[in-house]
């Protein structure tokens, strides 16, 4: 099965409204992102070894994306024609460097692929993603495997430029079309546990120009505030994950952070600096003010439009569709699939 090359094509340019500039543009190399991308729908193959076991896993979105590469036409019977190979176990949180050390230690032992590469051209589904060892397996599948894990990483835990994060898992689901342009009622939005630091909070509870909310709202009220507020304000941390739904509802993301994040979902694809804006918690609510009031009004339209572009590829599906989160998180495997094979040898 191959999806045909119009139909991909179409959905890239569909959501670009025909004002935009290609300077406003959501993807990092938006002129060969298309062609890329057939390449890999076309040619891709996957090697899943045996499962040692019924699979559990510690997220919906693990198992939507296990679920869906083992029923892709990604998966191939014969390894060696295979680009990558998946490792399928549950490397779930609270899972002993040990117990992983014998679950790699079994894929050397009874298939030849591990050792061409030392693991650099295999992959595995963690969560929180997997800690140091002191273990040669645990060791290579640290620092060779890419580790697909759930957005935001357990800090320390992950990779940049190997590993890969799924985009979240949406709960409320946006207009299929963002509107040309926004009338806003709020400059800013925080939602119930997006901002926990209680200075901060303090300051915003005290800004007329920001709705922060004490308490959970229901999902009608907070989608009509998501298409209400120029901005969505998020503390790094693990309510982060609704990020996708701000954006698909054209409502701006602010990450407060005082470090660099690593590990942002679809990093290989997507410009983040061109989506959302990121400022430091230390100057306080003035800081974060001083530094909205500073994106003018076509800038903010090109980041709104952008996110809500961007957002199409955080939808993940029962049955995964082109372009989707399922099939963005494949063309970032498909980027990695360059790795050194050495010659057939015994190890010890």
């Amino acid at each position: 099965m191959s999806f045909p090359p119009f139909l991909c094509f179409f959905f890239f340019v569909s959501f670009l409204p025909l004002s935009t500039p290609l300077t406003s543009s959501p993807y990092l190399s938006p002129t060969i992102l298309h062609p890329n991308y057939q390449k890999m729908i076309q040619n891709f193959k996957i090697y899943a070894y045996p499962p040692p076991e019924t699979l559990s896993f510690d997220s919906k979105v693990e198992s939507l994306f296990y679920s869906s590469l083992i029923h892709s036409h990604f998966i191939t019977q014969n390894p060696e024609e295979a680009h990558l190979f998946f490792i399928p176990f549950s490397f779930h949180s609270g899972l002993s460097t040990r117990a992983v050390a014998y679950v790699v230690g079994n894929y050397r032992t009874e298939f030849i692929y591990w050792n061409r590469t030392l693991g650099a051209d295999h992959f595995f589904l963690s969560c929180s993603g997997i800690g140091h060892g002191a273990d040669r397996n645990v060791v290579e599948l640290k620092k060779n495997s890419v580790q697909v894990s759930c957005f935001p990483t357990t800090a320390g835990l992950f990779i940049p430029h190997k590993d890969v994060s799924l985009p979240p898992l949406a709960n409320v689901h946006a207009p299929v079309h963002a509107p040309a342009s926004k009338s806003s009622s709020y400059l800013g939005y925080v939602r119930y546990n997006w901002v926990k630091e209680s200075n901060l909070m303090e300051q915003l509870l005290a800004d007329p120009e920001i709705v922060v909310e004490s308490e959970p709202s229901d999902q009608l009220t907070y989608e009509e505030r998501l298409a209400g507020s120029k901005f969505c304000l998020f503390e790094y941390g693990p309510e982060i994950s609704a990020i996708g739904e701000a954006m698909s509802f054209g409502c701006v993301p602010v990450v407060i952070t005082d470090r660099p994040i690593q590990d942002l979902p679809l990093m290989d694809l997507l410009a983040w600096q061109q989506i959302a804006v990121f400022v430091g918690s230390s100057g306080g609510v003035n800081e974060i003010k001083r530094v909205l009031g500073r994106v003018v009004v076509e800038e903010y339209e090109d980041m709104r439009e952008s996110a809500a572009v961007a957002s199409k590829h955080f939808v993940w599906n029962d049955t995964p569709e082109p372009c989707d989160a399922f099939h963005m998180v494949m063309y970032q495997l498909w980027l990695r699939r360059h790795t050194i094979r050495y010659a057939e040898r015994e190890w010890a």
